[in-house]
């Protein structure tokens, strides 16, 4: 489904959120109450139930690296040819949603949930990685890209906010000790995911292959011998270590890590600590966890927020204000007030701001970081960097659970009973506080030093379109060849050392080749391009973000009669010049394959 050139509104960018309704919803429930459901309800012991979750996250880690590859090259394929690269994996993964009801079952054994859980988590990475990179493959405009990370962090907000709200709805109907509430919310949640996700493979779509991928399709490898294939494996795991030569990932990922094993370990011990410490229901203990509601808007806030102070002050607003809940929360446990409930729903609420914007900026920012990939390996590596995130994040959280089954374990913790030992209620203080700080608070220390914003964006896709369209090295601008070097982590001169040549078509003069790049230069250059085809008198443009057409420059450029944007297309007036315009703008745009010619 190529259609680079639709443009995206914001009830396509919800349909394409829709899928982290699940992303969201899934694995908040997950985090909040798995734990507690295999100890209090399963029968399983804080480590058996923790190394579930970390033995099925590390497999899948793995496994996720794979998927980041087979969508970049599934192309090549039949089912990738009809169906999309990416969004074949958001069709087949729709109905296997179901297999979420299977991990909310009561006495079954501990390989029984070990194996239903492994599945959960594979489907849920081979539906997850290759939709994360759809934005990248909708549009390349900045605020379009917002767009959709925004509309698809209104539906994760609301995803938590079900998935901490339902569950408190049910555990009052059924009671605090019905295991049954638990499997009614899995099965309720299955049945939305399969939906959701659907609705995301409807209304999305693909760019179109690049020249050389077209090129591979008509002139297919020869079947590759065992030395071959083995030395594919290790050139692929090289592709997956250079991704961390760029710095502006290796900050992204450290930040992001941080922050959300951190968020991780304060949803797993958030309910003990509310029941065992602080002596309240579990009922409410998930009201406190379903004032998540306040994330819808705080996405709506972020949204703004990220264009106008950007990601780094973005990150910083989200940590401080978790660290500060995080020690109210103490205080609360610490002098025992008499308010105690009220006090909690309060610190609860303004850390779900925190949380909100935790989750939000990272995947707002991830669309950006193939740009900046872009000028060091000259490839779109979209999957590659989808993978990385995904491996290293649920290898850590894996971790991460392990060591707080262990902990609260060793920490005297005894499953089933309703009444822990001071040394337990002490061991799940500790973990709280110190776990979920001590990793907030390097994310803090990280995001300091975050440099890529729409400012510097910007300049950056810049320096690309002008070297992509033949433009020197040596002529690079102090302003952006320093953007590119904070960016990248490389010497500027060490960038772009193999150029991609393209034709230049027949008969198509200097003159026309220097207006058309002004043309280009005032519409937001090659990449803000969805679409341009021409008439008898007219070159016409479907553009990313129509605000980067400067009409009034371009009436002014020699050889143009008028430039007026018709509708949602920027029309200029060429007259006869038109083709051989329209031949010259090919020159820089092939590697895009935008054009149509009539």
């Amino acid at each position: 489904m190529v259609k680079m050139n639709r443009e995206i509104t914001i009830p396509r960018g919800i349909g394409y959120g829709l899928t982290d309704l699940m992303g969201g919803g899934a694995f908040t429930i997950i985090g909040a109450w798995l734990l507690f459901f295999y100890t209090t309800y399963a029968g399983l012991s804080p480590v058996e139930a923790a190394s579930i979750v970390g033995i099925a996250r590390i497999v899948d880690a793995i496994v996720s690296l794979s998927i980041g590859s087979i969508s970049d090259n599934f192309y090549k394929n039949k089912l990738g040819k009809r169906f999309g690269r990416r969004r074949f994996f958001l069709l087949i993964g729709s109905p296997l949603m179901l297999v979420y009801i299977m991990l909310w079952v009561t006495g079954m054994s501990y390989w029984y949930y070990l194996a239903c859980y492994l599945a959960f988590e594979i489907i849920a990475a081979m539906v997850l990685i290759p939709w994360e990179t759809l934005p990248s493959e909708m549009t390349t405009s900045f605020n379009d890209r917002t767009k959709l990370s925004t509309c698809r962090m209104f539906i994760s907000a609301t995803g938590t906010f079900l998935a901490t709200f339902v569950p408190a709805i049910l555990i009052r109907f059924f009671g605090e000790n019905n295991a049954y509430a638990y499997s009614l919310n899995g099965t309720i949640f299955a049945v939305l995911f399969a939906i959701c996700i659907f609705i995301s493979y409807k209304v999305t779509w693909e760019r179109e292959l690049t020249p050389k991928m077209k090129d591979e399709l008509l002139h297919p490898a020869k079947v590759k011998t065992f030395a071959e294939k083995w030395e594919n494996v290790i050139q692929i795991a090289k592709d997956y270590i250079s991704t961390l030569k760029v710095k502006a990932f290796r900050q992204h990922l450290l930040i992001y890590i941080c922050s959300f094993t951190g968020k991780d370990v304060f949803n797993t011990v958030f309910v003990f600590f509310a029941v065992f410490c602080l002596n309240i229901p579990s009922a409410n203990a998930a009201d406190i966890l379903s004032l998540s509601i306040i994330g819808i808007p705080t996405t709506i806030a972020g949204g703004f927020l990220l264009i106008k102070i950007g990601p780094s002050n973005l990150f910083k607003t989200s940590y401080i204000t978790m660290l500060v809940c995080l020690v109210g929360f103490l205080l609360v446990y610490a002098y025992d007030p008499t308010s105690k409930l009220v006090i909690l729903y309060a610190l609860g609420l303004f850390y779900q701001v925190g949380r909100q914007l935790l989750e939000f900026t990272p995947w707002n920012v991830f669309p950006f970081i193939p740009d900046v990939d872009e000028i060091i390996s000259q490839k779109r590596r979209e999957g590659l960097f989808a993978a990385v995130m995904t491996f290293a994040r649920k290898t850590t959280v894996a971790i991460a659970t392990i060591i707080v089954g262990i902990v609260l374990q060793e920490g005297g913790f005894v499953k089933g009973q309703l009444v822990q030992s001071p040394e337990a209620i002490h061991t799940i203080v500790y973990t709280l506080f110190l776990g979920t700080g001590g990793l907030v608070g390097l994310a803090l220390f990280f995001a300091w030093r975050f440099k890529l914003n729409k400012q510097t964006h910007a300049m950056l896709i810049q320096e690309i379109d002008r070297l992509k369209a033949g433009g020197r090295k040596e002529d690079v601008s102090a302003a952006s060849k320093t953007v590119v070097e904070e960016l990248t982590g490389y010497k500027y001169e060490d960038l772009w050392n193999n150029p991609v040549k393209t034709s230049t078509p027949e008969l198509v003069e200097a003159e026309q080749l220097n207006l058309a790049k002004l043309i280009l230069d005032n519409v937001g250059g090659a990449y803000n391009i969805d679409y341009y085809t021409y008439c008898a008198t007219r070159l016409r443009i479907d553009l990313s973000d129509n605000m980067a057409a400067n009409c009034d420059l371009l009436k002014n450029i020699d050889g143009v009669k008028d430039a007026v944007m018709v509708g949602q297309q920027l029309q200029i007036v060429l007259s006869q010049k038109v083709k051989s315009v329209y031949n010259a703008l090919q020159s820089f745009t092939d590697s895009k394959n935008l054009h149509n010619e009539k």
